[in-house]
């Protein structure tokens, strides 16, 4: 069993920034690829960026390239998402995941453990 806990949101104004934590216990193999997700309302859960745990491997969706980092620190099984030059597009429920393997996919159905979500507000 994986638990998935995330803290960090909130409102920021456009231009700003924020970052996500996503502390994870559990079974190694289970959570070796972790990833996090969006989902806005009215629209569907989008991958946003994944970290292979075991190697460090990095993915980002386009429209975060340049603007967002993840990261992990192995002493406290935690992984970050760092997000600057916030815009009011990038307002969700933000949203940590773990899957086995050693693949970053984009695919929500493809994780086993989610966390709760954190909100994420950007003000223009």
């Amino acid at each position: 069993q994986v638990q998935l806990v995330e803290s960090g949101g909130g409102l920021v104004q456009a231009g700003g920034s924020l970052r996500l934590s996503c502390a994870s216990s559990g079974r190694t193999f289970s959570r070796n690829v972790m990833g996090w997700f969006r989902q806005a309302p009215g629209r569907e859960r989008e991958f946003v960026a994944g970290i292979i745990w075991s190697g460090g491997g990095t993915l980002y969706a386009d429209s975060v390239k340049g603007r967002f980092t993840i990261s992990r620190d192995n002493a406290k099984i935690t992984v970050y998402l760092q997000m600057n030059s916030l815009k009011p597009e990038d307002t969700a429920v933000y949203t940590c995941a773990a899957r086995t393997g050693t693949t970053i996919v984009r695919v929500p159905v493809a994780y086993d453990y989610w966390g709760q979500g954190t909100q994420v507000t950007v003000s223009s």
